[in-house]
């Protein structure tokens, strides 16, 4: 015991072991949808879903252990939601790839980030960054998820007239993420040190009662609505309520090493070079963007505002997309849901190292998830699973609130950063991407700047990127 103390340097960063559980179990709490959406997402390329699914919980077991050990930092990975969407809907459905390929073209980006991170490329970019930027990266993303919080919860629905509406206050399950949320916010506001740990286990445990959420191996496999003993529709997880171990074994069989397979004809397509370039530029910025935000909350950046141990994260991050090509998944990048197990008092890499073991502990007890996971209620018009998070959609929601407090760190009177950073927020927001909110904030500050004549003031990287950022919207658009 004292070793883990000792290794994880728990005293020296203010924690302890029961915030460390705490944090790495509220973390995976809020992350384990990533599974069942993930596996639907990838298997309809024609990847196998057992092998998707075991993809997933390994990919997403193995980086967040190892950033745990080897960087100490309380950040979890997992495929990245966007880039398992540009992978099944862009590579395979648009440009026609096999899954093979794609996940060859996966793996060469996780390859060009390695050599990033161990490289001086990474601090380069890092430390060219104004302050200012970086809070409001920080402060976009605390709006993001929020979005994505009450998205989850069905408080927020899309609308064909209006974008975003608001969702239908008649369903339990809507009701129930209300709860949630309402929950947290008494506990959080009454000084509670574990509002979201408590707010996600009694949401859990109403919803069990009242027939909102319901463990698969309690239901039929329908898509259709199903009566529960409390007399309240439920629509449960259609694929998942059959779903064997020894059809992970089986589907793994197919998926791990396909990647190899594929390196022929990414390169034999003309797109390659942009392909390649996408997935990096997404990964890359996603992840960075997400290791400012956090680092910021959980008070572990140095002088220069980078965060302790950056180094070691990204170069984790990438040999967590190389794993996760080889075992049958889109990239894996740092989730930004890390900031639930941070408010509630992770500060070290072993709520990772938890997270990671829960992870491995879900291949076997997935049944078990689906209570955290969501209910699934539907498919949308693109055939893609809909799942409300009732469970732990508060988590984000409330993390959310907190990290906006990083615009207090923001000149307002400095036209040169607000312009860029308001930008930078709104269009996280509104794009659903924090890489886009980035790349549009990076390409307005040096257009600011030049247009007050201060254009010396920028840093060289500044200006690089904010091309880079253009051609990638452009090379998007072809």
């Amino acid at each position: 015991m004292e070793f883990i103390k000792s290794f994880f340097k728990l005293e020296e960063r203010g924690s302890g072991l029961t915030r460390e559980l705490i944090g790495g179990l509220t973390t995976f709490l809020a992350m384990a949808y990533i599974l069942p959406v993930n596996s639907f997402m990838l298997a309809k390329t024609g990847i196998p879903l057992g092998g998707v699914f075991l993809a997933t919980a390994l990919a997403a077991a193995i980086a967040s252990i190892v950033m745990g050990i080897l960087a100490n930092l309380p950040v979890a990975l997992a495929p990245g939601m966007g880039l398992n969407a540009f992978f099944t809907y862009t590579l395979v459905f648009g440009m026609g790839l096999s899954w093979q390929a794609a996940l060859a073209a996966v793996l060469v980006s996780g390859v060009l980030f390695f050599i990033i991170s161990v490289t001086g490329l990474r601090k380069i970019v890092i430390n060219a960054i104004p302050a200012g930027l970086k809070f409001a990266v920080g402060a976009g993303i605390g709006f993001f998820i929020t979005f994505i919080g009450l998205k989850n919860a069905g408080i927020i629905v899309d609308d064909g007239a209006t974008l975003v509406a608001l969702g239908d206050f008649s369903h339990p399950a809507v009701l129930l993420g209300l709860f949630g949320i309402l929950l947290v916010v008494v506990l959080y506001s009454m000084g509670n040190r574990f509002s979201l740990i408590i707010s996600i286990f009694a949401t859990a445990v109403v919803g069990l009662v009242l027939g909102a959420v319901a463990p698969d191996f309690f239901t039929v496999a329908a898509v259709g609505p199903e009566s529960t003993n409390a007399g309240i529709e439920l629509m449960v997880m259609p694929a998942y309520s059959n779903f064997s171990i020894s059809e992970v074994w089986t589907g793994a069989g197919k998926t791990i090493g396909a990647a190899f397979g594929g390196f022929g004809e990414l390169f034999s397509s003309a797109s390659a070079f942009t392909i390649i370039f996408a997935l990096l530029f997404v990964d890359f910025f996603d992840t960075a963007g997400t290791l400012m935000a956090v680092g910021n909350q959980a008070g572990l950046v140095n002088d220069e505002g980078e965060l302790v141990g950056s180094e070691k994260a990204l170069l984790v991050d990438s040999i967590g997309t190389m794993t996760g090509a080889v075992l049958g998944t889109s990239n894996v990048t740092s989730y930004i849901e890390s900031a639930t197990g941070i408010e509630s008092g992770a500060r070290t890499g072993l709520s990772s190292v938890v997270v990671g073991l829960l992870f491995i502990l879900a291949i076997f007890l997935y049944p078990l998830l689906s209570i955290v996971n969501g209910v699934v209620i539907g498919f949308d018009a693109y055939n893609d699973v809909v799942v409300y998070a009732p469970v732990t959609s508060m988590a984000l929601v409330m993390v959310g609130a907190l990290m906006v407090g990083q615009l207090k760190e923001v000149d307002w009177n400095d036209k040169a950063i607000v312009i860029p950073a308001f930008l930078t927020i709104v269009m996280m927001m509104l794009t659903y991407s924090i890489a886009t909110g980035i790349a549009v904030g990076f390409i307005f500050y040096p257009v600011v700047k030049l247009a007050q004549g201060k254009g010396k003031e920028v840093n060289i990287v500044m200006y690089i990127l904010a091309v880079l950022f253009v051609l990638n919207f452009v090379l998007g658009a072809i």
